[in-house]
């Protein structure tokens, strides 16, 4: 009896001194913030320096993108969502908030920087970014970009879903712009390692057009001296595939008619729009003319927020006459007096991006009509529809 009592003390001992090697210990941290941060309410940029800058028209709408008033306007927008309760300690202000985001995909700097500047915690940064990026795209989407469109959710342990064929990760954006530089449909968020084959085909943005479930118009002449009907079509590179519903150069460059040249420099010259557009995502929005450090659900909240300011702001630009406008006329390409284009100084920052050209986004294969329709526009751009 005695020796079995010992036997359990003993197998007590052994067991709480495994306990207590598997227990975790924390360092007791020795201050809630960093020093550094703690003079936020003096120095940083919020209350030091915005006081001044909201004078300067310029240098305000420079630093934002925008005018003080439309920065209150979206301030209105987002307040809603972004407004924290507090118990202990009060939380940073909604405007500030929006600020730092603001600067931040303006700017392209880094989150370490933007903590620096702000005195606010890196790790507070990161989730500012986050949060504000998906409200931005929850209260602008349904103004700006109605359309339907497609955000993939990253499910966890998929990094490597993201890896290509350039060693780096990637997403995938596929977007449809209108004459006026207005985003219309976007796709974001197919993995970079899928193959180039299949990312139009997969995206519902390609089963869309495929099944018809787009307010397309109905196929019309396109022309009175030519009775046979043409569908409205998008323009593409030789990346996509040639399709009913999406038209892309004749392959070759030296091999060609004088006719298929004259087609595709008519595609060349309307595929500038889609190029102008990207241009000053890329002009303005700073952060993606470098590789984004953040994890790919943030990645994508940016792309997403960066896409509705875009078309805020340029929608802004198309109902008023604005002294400092989002989109200014020497930015984008334009048109001589001869016909002859001009390049916009967006041009400039073209190989500074961390933006990519998919090399093939549908297969090579083509079917008789969609052969056939291109004929008929290339004939079209020949004849009656040719350009002094």
């Amino acid at each position: 009896m005695k020796n079995q009592e010992v036997r359990k003390k003993r197998l007590f001992s052994a067991i709480c001194g495994l306990m207590s090697v598997d227990r975790k210990t924390y360092k007791k941290r020795r201050f809630w913030i960093t020093l550094v941060c703690t003079e936020r309410e003096l120095h940083g940029f919020y209350t030091a320096i915005f006081p001044s800058l909201r004078l300067e028209n310029i240098s305000f709408h420079n630093y934002f993108r925008m005018s003080a008033t439309k920065l209150e306007e979206l301030l209105h927008l987002v307040q809603p969502y972004l407004s924290k309760e507090y118990y202990i300690r009060q939380p940073i202000a909604v405007e500030e908030r929006l600020m730092l985001t603001l600067r931040y995909l303006a700017s392209g700097d880094s989150m370490t920087s933007m903590h620096y500047q702000y005195l606010v915690g890196l790790t507070t940064i990161s989730t500012i970014i986050s949060e504000t990026c998906a409200v931005l795209w929850r209260t602008l989407c349904p103004l700006v970009l109605p359309s339907t469109v497609n955000t993939e959710e990253c499910p966890n342990n998929c990094g490597s879903m993201y890896y290509n064929y350039k060693n780096s990760h990637s997403l995938v954006l596929l977007a449809i712009c209108d004459a006026e530089y207005v985003f219309r449909f976007v796709d974001i968020g197919a993995y970079g390692r899928r193959s180039d084959g299949g990312i139009f085909k997969d995206s519902i943005m390609g089963t869309k057009f495929e099944n018809k479930q787009l307010n397309v118009p109905e196929a019309t002449p396109i022309s009175d001296e030519r009775e046979i009907p043409l569908p409205f079509c998008i323009v593409g590179d030789e990346a996509f595939p040639l399709t009913m519903y999406l038209l892309r150069p004749y392959p070759g460059k030296q091999k060609i008619t004088p006719q298929k040249r004259i087609f595709n420099y008519r595609l060349s010259r309307a595929r500038r729009v889609i190029e102008n557009c990207f241009g000053i995502l890329v002009s303005k929005w700073r952060i993606f003319r470098k590789p984004i450090i953040a994890s790919v659900s943030t990645t994508t909240r940016i792309i997403q927020a960066a896409i509705v300011l875009h078309n805020w702001l340029r929608k802004n630009d198309l109902s008023n006459c604005l002294n400092l406008p989002y989109v200014e006329p020497h930015v984008v390409d334009q048109e001589s007096e001869i016909g002859s284009v001009i390049s916009g100084t967006l041009r400039d920052v073209a190989g500074t991006t961390a933006f990519s050209d998919i090399t093939r986004a549908g297969t090579n294969t083509s079917t008789r009509t969609a052969m056939e329709v291109r004929e008929e526009f290339c004939a079209y751009f020949n004849n009656e529809g040719a350009v002094s």
